[in-house]
């Protein structure tokens, strides 16, 4: 597909450099030819330098045959100006990056007015996957499928754990329980691990099962798993905005320590029954007073990604809070993730997964559609879900007598709202949902799965 980005920020580099991975035609457009230069000697992609929602530099970069505009410059409205000229102009798809707080109860109307294909908002999404979090504070990460019915969850086996040196197969016959273990990664080694995989503490373990048995399973693992009922979020910026909002029908008591005065006072407003707490988050004296070492959860969402790290490793020290570390710059992902700072949320990375689910099922005109995307195990494996159509190849036959390609695993079946774990009996059925967990990138369609 031909795909034109304006904006060449971090999510609109990602968003390149994946899509051109996936072979599409890429045409980046931004102001500063500085940085059109610096990505043009990282990837290959066409560039035009200028201003994304002016006519004349559309039609350069080429949008009268484009099938895809993505909006994703750091103004709201310009991307939405850059939408509806190009819905003008080339009547395409399109996508925009819509942040601020005062347009979120409007986003479904601007959408509808300005035909936008999709409106992202990564602090929301990012409030939302957090929310998810708190409810699993045992988990690190936490993504949904089948409209929330089924749930791939990342923990850490911990030292002493029932499943340290059992193997894979053993887990559903020794523990009873209705998991699938997926996903294992091993210092950086990531495997689709086969039933004789042997799984040891400090493993990073990724399972698929439904919420009544995730819980179930981490109750028999010996972890205890209970919601959080209190947080201590340090910065009040948008992420932390949404989250209060996302958690206000919860019975999470919420306590945001935010530096601004002003943005304190507008926090108050905007949060009535939230403690807001107008102070220095890094000030030792002030954590303690406010309870840190008491809290159930403890989420650092400042604007400085270096001091969101200092900050949880702080917490860390102190308490045995379930640890939140808001990210920004995904530059440096190796090292974070080897730093005890519990679950890390990059917004721009959740930004990017989004669109490039959509672009996915765009891109499927036929068959069966790639419904859900998430990249997991430091972007090194992906989990998909599909849609069955009645065209695929792989219809009513059992699972045992298809040829799939090599580290990839049929992890689930959602038929009708019935959650199935495959064995190798199970079929595939027109109108069912499919999860493919795999560390082959690409998959677009049901039957790229074969060999």
């Amino acid at each position: 597909m031909k795909i034109l980005i304006v904006g060449c920020g971090q999510v609109g580099f990602t968003l390149a450099e994946r899509l051109n991975r996936e072979n599409h035609d890429i045409t980046l457009i931004d102001n500063d030819p500085d940085t059109l230069r610096s990505v043009a000697d990282s990837i290959d992609v066409m560039s035009v330098t200028g201003n994304g929602a002016s006519y004349q530099v559309q039609m350069e970069a080429g949008i009268a045959d484009a099938d895809l505009l993505i909006a994703t410059t750091n103004s709201d409205e310009l991307n939405m100006l850059c939408c509806l000229i190009a819905k003008k102009a080339g009547n395409c798809h399109t996508i925009a990056r819509i942040r601020n707080p005062e347009y979120s109860t409007e986003i479904n109307y601007i959408r509808e007015e300005l035909n936008l294909s999709l409106a992202i908002n990564p602090e929301l999404a990012s409030a939302v996957e957090v929310s998810r979090l708190l409810r699993f504070p045992s988990a690190i990460k936490i993504d949904t499928f089948a409209k929330g019915r089924v749930e791939l969850l990342k923990f850490i086996i911990p030292e002493g754990s029932k499943l340290d040196h059992m193997k894979v197969m053993e887990v559903s016959t020794k523990l009873k329980c209705n998991v699938l273990i997926c996903v294992a990664e091993r210092g950086k080694d990531v495997v689709i691990p086969s039933g004789g995989f042997e799984l040891i503490a400090g493993d990073k373990i990724s399972f698929i099962a439904s919420q009544k048995d995730s819980t179930d399973f981490f109750q028999k693992v010996g972890i205890v798993n209970n919601s959080v009922r209190s947080i201590m979020i340090i910065g009040g910026g948008k992420l932390t905005y949404y989250l209060a909002r996302v958690l206000k029908e919860s019975n999470i008591k919420i306590k945001i320590i935010e530096q601004d005065l002003d943005h304190c006072s507008e926090l108050s407003e905007l949060l009535p029954h939230t403690m807001i707490i107008h102070g220095n988050g890094s000030d030792q004296q002030l954590l303690a007073e406010e309870g840190l070492e008491r809290m159930e959860a403890f989420a650092s969402m400042t604007g400085l990604d270096e001091e969101n790290i200092m900050l949880s490793l702080y917490a860390a020290s102190k308490s045995n809070a379930k640890l939140i570390t808001k990210v920004n710059r995904t530059t440096f992902s190796d090292v974070v993730d080897s730093l005890n700072l519990g679950s890390v949320i990059y917004p721009k990375l959740l930004t990017a997964d989004l669109i490039l689910q959509y672009v996915r099922a765009m891109q499927n005109s036929l068959g069966s559609n790639v419904e859900t995307l998430y990249r997991i195990a430091d972007d090194r494996a992906e989990a998909l879900e599909f849609r069955i159509g009645p065209d695929a190849p792989i219809v009513g036959i059992p699972l045992e007598k298809l040829q799939f390609k090599k580290n990839l695993l049929v992890a689930c079946i959602n038929r009708r709202g019935k959650v199935i774990t495959p064995r190798g009996k199970d079929r595939m059925e027109v109108g069912d949902t499919v999860i493919i967990v795999t560390t082959n990138q690409g998959l677009q369609d049901i039957k790229d799965i074969l060999q």
